[in-house]
């Protein structure tokens, strides 16, 4: 579960910058009415504006929903407390325990 919303989380991440990058800015405005840029577009003077913000809101807002539930998921993981050091130690411990067993028991 945790790996299909990191997934969907790296997709809205990377279709948010696309997005964010294709609008333009208020001032591009004031340079089109002077001729420096083409003021109708695919979507029309102005409907590109609202089409572009609103589907971005949706976007922001089910990243920002994605990054919640991947905090989530990552402060509920169970902790263990014991290292690789640890285990190791552990491991060897027992090792000398049943060679320590081994030479009692021979005659």
């Amino acid at each position: 579960m945790q790996t299909i919303i990191l997934s969907i989380h790296i997709i809205l991440a990377i279709s948010l910058i696309i997005l964010i990058l294709v609008q333009h800015g208020k001032g591009a405005d004031a340079g089109a009415a002077f001729g420096a840029g083409a003021s109708s577009t695919v979507f029309g003077a102005r409907g590109n504006a609202t089409f572009l913000t609103k589907i971005t809101t949706l976007i922001a807002l089910v990243f920002f929903v994605t990054s919640l539930s991947l905090a989530y998921f990552a402060s509920n993981k169970p902790s263990t407390e014991s290292s690789i050091i640890d285990s190791q130690l552990e491991t060897e411990q027992q090792n000398k325990k049943l060679s320590n067993d081994k030479i009692k028991d021979l005659p």
